[in-house]
């Protein structure tokens, strides 16, 4: 299939809208097989658990285009078993490895028009994620959630690609040990927002966090967002 006419080699690290995304919804107590749709947009009720007490996780992996045509993601198997066990312990039901797999493929296939071309730097990247959809009031999980991953061509994370970078070592910490620190949350995301906004407002690339208990080890740059003393 041909590939859409972007300019692939100044492609930055953000949105773009594709032909098709996955949805899978989860009720009564199993998930539907998911579908593809169109439709960027998700609709919630103003109590949804996910904007009360932010129940969502999600993946992030790249399809890439060979030099024979053919594309291809590195080991979306292990994405799958991250996002399995990271839904556990947000109180989520996980989303099984199969349908994650096959939401993968359809989506790609889907979009194949939208992977860069060989050699240009560039890759399709997937965002698969759940989140709680049904209304909570009181602090305990949702009875419904859904299941959905989009495609988005971008370029390298870094301006410049593949180059040394600026680290700024933070005064804050991302995650705390015995937290959620190795789980692929929103909520820890959130955690990194402003001390990202620092580094980048005094000319640094990102952050260097140091282990929060004696702050006396290297623990992570905040593009990994994995605290390792917490796993």
């Amino acid at each position: 299939m041909s590939t859409k006419e972007l300019d692939y080699t100044s492609l930055g690290f953000q949105y773009t809208k594709t032909d098709k995304r996955f949805v899978a919804n989860y009720k009564d107590d199993q998930w539907e097989d998911g579908t593809l749709t169109t439709d960027n947009t998700v609709v919630l009720n103003e109590s949804a658990g996910i904007l009360q007490y932010c129940q969502q996780v999600f993946e992030g992996l790249k399809a890439y285009k060979w030099e024979d045509g053919s594309i291809v993601c590195f080991r979306p198997d292990l994405n799958a078993e991250r996002m399995y066990n990271s839904a556990k312990r947000i109180q989520m039901p996980s989303v099984p490895k199969e349908l994650f797999l096959k939401a993968i493929t359809e989506v790609v296939k889907a979009n194949a028009e939208w992977v860069p071309p060989y050699g240009s730097g560039a890759a399709l990247y997937l965002r698969p994620y759940e989140f709680a959809t049904s209304a909570v009031l009181g602090v305990a999980s949702a009875k419904e959630f859904q299941f959905r991953v989009f495609a988005t061509p971008v370029g390298a994370y870094f301006k410049g690609g593949a180059k040394p970078v600026a680290l700024r070592v933070s005064d804050f910490d991302r995650a705390a040990p015995h937290g959620t620190g190795n789980v692929k949350a929103g909520l820890n995301y959130a955690m990194s927002l402003y001390a990202t906004t620092l580094a980048h407002e005094e000319g640094y690339a990102e952050n260097l966090y140091l282990d929060p208990a004696t702050r006396t080890y290297i623990e992570e740059t905040g593009g990994l967002n994995k605290c390792s003393i917490c796993q």
